[in-house]
């Protein structure tokens, strides 16, 4: 589904980073008595409306929980249907790419990933790099707890090699040693599904971020749903810790 360019009137400005925690896959599909694979395949088909109207209305930034490093507990069957459409959608992205005009970027610990995920994971974000368009950041066998130790190991030995000194570390130069280096802080978090918890999602990046709940499944999660938590956000007064 494509979406032409939507006007965004001064009334409902478009946060720069939207971030969603894409649940309720498996619980929609039991509601219907289908296999939890089926609820992936769902949820794949939305992610794609949904990135297609972020770019529409000008978001520039799209973060979403793909597979966290938890979710390898799951079935073997499971794992693996979720992995074949990564694939699958890698694929169409590599071959609609100068269509789409969309980047790409993966924050995660590929290596535990088949080699041909790896790879085309590899092409769909170098060769999207010329695009200016919204950027789809997936977070793959990510975990947002795992995402700071990995950091605070490399500021380590950077400072036992002699590059730098413990009290040099600062916040700024901290979050440039995460994977989302580069990438604006999401101002929005959205988690549908019903679930109240961040579930390891971005826990460095999300410390000023507004989120938002509903229990709308993610299948079912389409652009209204998007501009309700649109509105929601905007309606709240963010302080940063300040009073006013």
């Amino acid at each position: 589904m494509l979406f032409r360019k939507q006007k965004t009137p001064a009334d409902r400005p478009v946060p720069t980073h939207i971030a969603i925690v894409m649940d309720g896959n498996g619980r929609w599909a039991r509601k219907r008595g289908m296999p939890r694979q089926a609820g992936h395949k769902v949820g794949a088909e939305a992610f794609r409306t949904i990135a297609n109207y972020a770019k529409a209305i000008g978001l520039k930034y799209l973060t979403v929980y793909t597979f966290s490093t938890e979710n390898w507990k799951r079935s073997e069957e499971e794992v693996n249907a979720i992995m074949d459409l990564l694939e699958k959608y890698l694929r169409e992205i590599l071959r609609d790419m100068d269509k789409n005009q969309v980047r790409f970027c993966f924050f995660g610990d590929m290596s535990r990933l088949s080699p041909q995920l790896q790879e085309e994971a590899r092409l769909a974000a170098g060769e999207s790099k010329k695009y200016s368009g919204v950027q789809v950041n997936f977070c793959l066998n990510y975990g947002g707890r795992a995402e700071i130790v990995r950091a605070a190991q490399k500021f380590a030995r950077d400072c036992v090699e002699g590059k730098c000194r413990p009290e040099e570390l600062t916040q700024e130069r901290f979050s440039d040693l995460m994977y989302s280096a580069g990438v604006p802080d999401p101002e929005l978090v959205i988690r549908p599904g019903g679930e109240l918890r961040t579930s390891n999602f971005l826990l460095w990046q999300s410390a000023y971020a507004e989120y938002y709940f509903t229990d709308v499944l993610w299948p079912d999660f389409g652009p209204k749903d998007l501009e309700k938590a649109i509105a929601a956000y905007n309606g709240r007064n963010r302080r940063f810790g300040g009073a006013k």
